[in-house]
């Protein structure tokens, strides 16, 4: 059980048509290991990359107001008379004011806080 043959240790030659077939899979092997090594490096450079760069778009998605340092930042926002507001969003430096006037379509209000005025008025309608 333990006695192998010798025959079966060595390794026979491959007929001339298994042998083009095993050295095309060896081909193969080596294309696709060197396709995986190029497309690996290209996205570890991809993240090298975007881990160096100093992005402009970054210090532009900064908030616009900044914050004093002595005192706070006051401003009035001159809404119409009766205006109820149901909904208020921040982005930036611009508050939006979401309400209806008594009996009125719904409108959106945009306040900028640095230019200290309404800068759009529209009107919400449904079709």
């Amino acid at each position: 059980m333990t006695a192998i043959e010798t025959d079966e240790q060595e390794d026979k030659p491959l007929d001339p048509a298994m042998e083009n077939v095993r050295r095309k899979m060896v081909r193969l092997q080596l294309v696709s290991a060197g396709v995986m090594l190029i497309m690996l490096m290209a996205v570890l450079g991809a993240i090298v990359y975007k881990l160096t760069r100093s992005d402009g778009a970054a210090e532009a998605a900064l908030p616009a107001v900044s914050v004093p340092g002595e005192a706070p930042l006051t401003a009035i926002a001159a809404l119409p008379a009766d205006f109820s507001v149901t909904d208020v969003a921040l982005s930036g430096s611009q508050l939006l004011f979401y309400g209806s006037l008594p009996g009125a379509e719904p409108r959106a209000i945009v306040f900028d806080i640095r230019a200290g005025r309404i800068v759009a008025d529209v009107t919400v309608r449904t079709q």
